[in-house]
């Protein structure tokens, strides 16, 4: 370890610690430069110390493995020399063991010649990578803002939220991405040319008002291909879940008029053509069924899927004219497997495209555990919810009088919602009675009867329970008839890999069948996370009004997207808050007196905590943009393309799992500490102050009172802090450094030989070492 130490300080010269400051300012300063905010300068060192976090982390990381492994290690002995080939300017020369395409190696040579470097070395070509993951925080970043930007309204656009930096930040930090920002793997630049591709695509569908020009058709294509150059499977990510997003943006931007009360038919009681045709009519004209993912469940995934393709199938110049690059990379990439006579370039045999199911249990499991501080607070959300439900002898709201309708959607009429006016408006005006109708009853009772039963059990997810089985069920057929153990797994201990299906996979068929339980349940966490910050019980926190409030501006947003004739507002919550003496009373419970002496610590405290961060919570009735779930057609995208870029592949390795986890992880809301615990937080502090300061008199009672207003400022910022942050971000950040520095200790520090049974040395007597 003092080796080590000695390492670090012979490569932290004066001129290297210079440049990562100058460096990581200069980024900064990239992410605030669109903010209008005069605040803006006092967040600058905040952003910066992210930076200089993944700068000088990573430059120790890429300087040790110089040191302590300063000849290419394993792919590298691919990588390396074909770089350098493509350095000496013989492009036409190929290693036939190279799987992927050249786009690392052309983005190297640029690079050299850019920094007017002489040659490429193991070292350089390493020193890549830092560059690119420094630069995966910069794009994390503006990707997360514009995600946040689709949900946010007015002048929020502009603001960047503390969430979405310190997501960023944690994107360049996650483990198996920035174990590689020491190597030369394709894996960092190639997540670097997808985020780019994915801030293109986020600004083309910025606006519904707005088609995207021809030349930024063309700039699409460009980077589509540009990822294609990196690895074979990143044309999933660009032609399936960009491509598909763009497409719903299309169909969700057509804006249909809104329909009379008495044109929308009750499944229950009228006739089942009507219903269909004037669902069917509903959803060609653009009226789709995508609410928020926390608000739908396995019937809204159907709905939402069969709409948006009802809708683009029934507007096919409005999609062909928003997607036609996306259609001619696939084109492209059509053609270069025809031509190649494969996706992969070579090593053919070892890496033949096979159906393996199984991968999409295996993802569950990585990403609980790398996501478990972000799983923290559904893990205590839903043990509070069974507590306060096992507690609850009253209902915890009233129901509808007529279940077969969708009850929130035609009872709240004169609801506006807080999004953004791109947003269309809700679809029906109001109720309809059965005998108003412009619909033909059904006088076939026995259809009636099915069909109220149908929708009750839809409406009430009564099938739930038989969903779950299904799924488990499903995983259990999937391990018995699809399990696939790649040679490469079996042979190589020198990844960790080997030992996961050694000690679980391995072990026996038993085994294998019990770990259905963890891929169940570590799904269902994940999804729960994407969901984002659902009402907690919070009687303890200040009454229940609040997640009453937080529920009804969640059933503001369904109304808006909500195109389904099975949604009763029952199953999703209260039908009616508490009455607005209860509200004003909560109101003024929060509400403190603020002194004009006040105003300028405050201004002080802004700075200090970053006054151009937003608040996450910014009332219980308007959610911050950072905390707004993601569409229900989103995650589904996400999901498909997730399966379709990991089941074709045999080999098992982390490093395919890293796209699916970095967009997974840009979608994930925030999860902020409720608004009534920091409203009691800050009116106790002003509270006391105002009572401290009255007591005495003298000077031994206005120093008290000065100590005690100097105690409450402190206290006042902490409050302030915890409205721009997500307290298990800082839990995930330590959780990433703690497996980035096990995992560099493992690789420097833990080297073996591989030797026969009689001592004998093989692969020439290299050292090996630990690695993803």
């Amino acid at each position: 370890m003092m080796d080590a130490l000695r390492v670090l300080l012979e490569t932290s010269t004066f001129n290297e610690v210079l440049r990562g400051l100058a460096i990581s300012i200069l980024l900064a300063k990239l992410t605030q430069s669109t903010i209008s905010s005069s605040k803006s300068q006092g967040s600058t060192f905040i952003t910066a110390s992210g930076f200089i976090l993944i700068y000088f982390f990573a430059r120790s990381w890429l300087a040790l493995v110089n040191h302590y492994a300063p000849e290419p290690y394993l792919d590298e002995v691919f990588h390396i020399p074909q770089a350098q080939t493509y350095c000496e300017g013989r492009y036409h020369e190929w290693d036939n063991k190279i799987t992927t395409p050249p786009g690392l190696y052309l983005l190297s040579v640029g690079w050299h010649k850019l920094m007017r470097l002489a040659e490429c070395t193991p070292s350089s070509l390493r020193s890549n990578n830092l560059v690119a993951t420094l630069l995966i925080a910069l794009l994390a970043l503006s990707c997360r803002r514009r995600i946040e930007a689709q949900t946010a309204a007015g002048t929020e656009k502009s603001a960047v939220s503390f969430y979405a930096y310190h997501t960023a930040i944690n994107i360049a930090l996650f483990p198996v991405i920035f174990f590689f920002s020491g190597l030369y793997y394709t894996d960092v630049a190639s997540t670097l040319v997808m985020l780019v591709a994915y801030r293109n695509h986020l600004n083309r569908v910025a606006s519904h008002s707005e088609e995207p020009g021809s030349l930024n058709g063309l700039w699409t294509v460009v980077l589509g291909v540009a990822a294609l150059f990196m690895r074979q499977t990143n044309v999933f990510w660009v032609v399936v879940y960009m491509g598909g997003l763009e497409a719903a943006h299309v169909v969700k931007g057509l804006k249909p008029k809104p329909v009379s009360k008495n044109d929308t038919p009750d499944f229950v009681s009228e006739n089942i053509r009507d219903s269909f045709s004037f669902w069917l009519r509903r959803y060609a004209v653009g009226d789709v069924h995508d609410p928020p993912v926390d608000m739908a469940w396995p019937d809204d995934w159907t709905l939402c899927l069969l709409s948006i393709g009802i809708a683009a199938l029934c507007n096919p110049l409005r999609v062909l004219r928003q997607v036609w690059p996306h259609i001619t990379i696939m084109g492209l990439f059509a053609g270069f497997v025809a031509w190649n006579g494969g996706v992969v370039l070579g090593d053919k045999s070892n890496h033949i495209a096979t159906i393996h199911l199984p991968q999409m249990l295996y993802i569950w499991p990585f990403f609980a555990f790398f996501s478990a501080p972000l799983l923290i607070p559904c893990v205590l959300s839903t043990l509070g919810g069974l507590i306060t439900r096992a507690r609850s002898t009253t209902p915890s709201h009233t129901t509808t009088n007529n279940p077969g309708r969708s009850s929130w959607r035609f009872t709240n009429p004169l609801i506006k919602s807080q999004k953004s006016a791109t947003t269309k408006p809700p679809q029906r005006s109001g109720p309809t009675p059965a005998s108003s109708s412009s619909f033909s009853p059904d006088t076939n009772s026995s259809g009636r009867g099915f069909r109220f039963i149908l929708n009750l059990v839809l409406s009430r997810k009564l099938y739930y329970p038989f969903y779950l089985l299904g799924t488990i069920l499903l995983s259990a057929a999937i391990i018995h008839y699809n399990t696939i153990i790649h040679p490469f797994t079996l042979a190589d201990n020198r990844h960790y890999m080997f030992y996961i299906f050694r000690y679980t996979i391995l072990r026996s068929s038993s085994v294998r069948l019990a770990l259905v339980a963890a891929y169940t349940l570590s799904r269902w966490l994940i999804w729960k996370r994407l969901e984002g910050n659902s009402p907690p019980p919070l009687r303890d926190l200040g009454g229940e009004t609040e997640g009453l409030k937080i529920m009804e501006n969640k059933l503001k947003w369904r109304d808006e997207f909500s195109a389904s004739p099975f949604v009763t507002r029952e199953f999703y919550g209260p039908k009616t808050i508490n009455d607005d003496e209860q509200q004003k009373n909560i109101k003024d419970k929060h509400k403190g007196e603020k002194k004009k002496e006040e105003e300028e610590e405050e201004e002080e405290e802004e700075w200090l905590i970053g006054g151009a961060f937003t608040t996450l919570s910014l009332s219980s009735t308007q959610p911050s943009p950072a905390t707004s779930s993601p569409p229900t057609s989103t995650v589904l995208l996400w999901l498909l393309t997730t399966t379709l870029s990991l089941v074709t592949a045999p080999l098992v390795e982390p490093r395919y799992f890293i796209l699916p986890w970095v967009f997974y992880r840009l979608l994930v809301p925030a999860m902020p500490v409720s608004s009534s615990l920091i409203s009691s937080g800050s009116s106790a502090s002003a509270a006391s102050s105002t009572t401290d300061s009255g007591n005495g008199d003298g000077n031994a009672a206005a120093l008290a009172a000065r100590q005690q207003q100097k105690g409450n400022g402190k206290r006042r910022l902490l409050w302030k802090f915890l409205r721009r942050t997500d307290a298990s971000l800082a839990l995930e950040m330590v959780w990433f450094l703690a497996i980035n520095i096990g995992t560099m200790y493992m690789f420097l520090f833990k080297p073996f030989f591989w030797k026969t049974a009689s001592g004998e040395m093989l692969d020439g007597g290299r050292l090996q070492r630990f690695m993803w």
